[in-house]
């Protein structure tokens, strides 16, 4: 199964037959999505999400090969967005808002890079300070 988050795209154990669920091995946890399993719940970074009662039943499975979350209980939990193709075994997830919120907060645009036309490397914090407008697209 096809993970993509986080700008990475990682291949993971299948579950078998988890229903319209996204379950993810704790050991390929952290790869695929950044959240690590803690004694007090499911944590990236400074959110943690508590894992109890109905939740814990809901989220977690244990088996012969390890500890399982629902991603997609998760993601839901957090307000995630999340889709798949289940016929390919490719699951996506969006950005979580708590996360973010603060880059919408001090509307600073995350910084990357880029090749230009001419194959040079170009990053948006080298126009800080100036007005600046993407234009993108997509042939799908």
């Amino acid at each position: 199964m096809i993970v993509l988050a986080n700008d990475r795209i990682t291949e993971v154990a299948d579950l078998g037959d988890p229903g319209d669920a996204l379950w993810i091995r704790s050991d390929e946890l952290v790869e695929a999505t950044g959240f690590e399993l803690k004694p007090h719940g499911a944590c990236l970074e400074e959110i943690c999400v508590p894992l109890l009662g109905e939740d814990k039943d809901r989220m977690l499975r244990s088996g012969t090969d390890g500890d399982w979350l629902n991603v997609s209980a998760l993601a839901s939990k957090l307000g995630q967005p999340i889709v798949a193709d289940r016929e390919k075994s490719v699951w996506s997830l969006g950005a979580i808002p708590e996360i973010r919120r603060s880059t919408l907060e001090s509307a600073i645009a995350p910084d990357f890079e880029i090749q230009d036309r001419d194959g040079e490397l170009i990053c948006l914090s080298d126009f800080r300070g100036k007005k600046v407008l993407l234009v993108t697209w997509a042939s799908w």
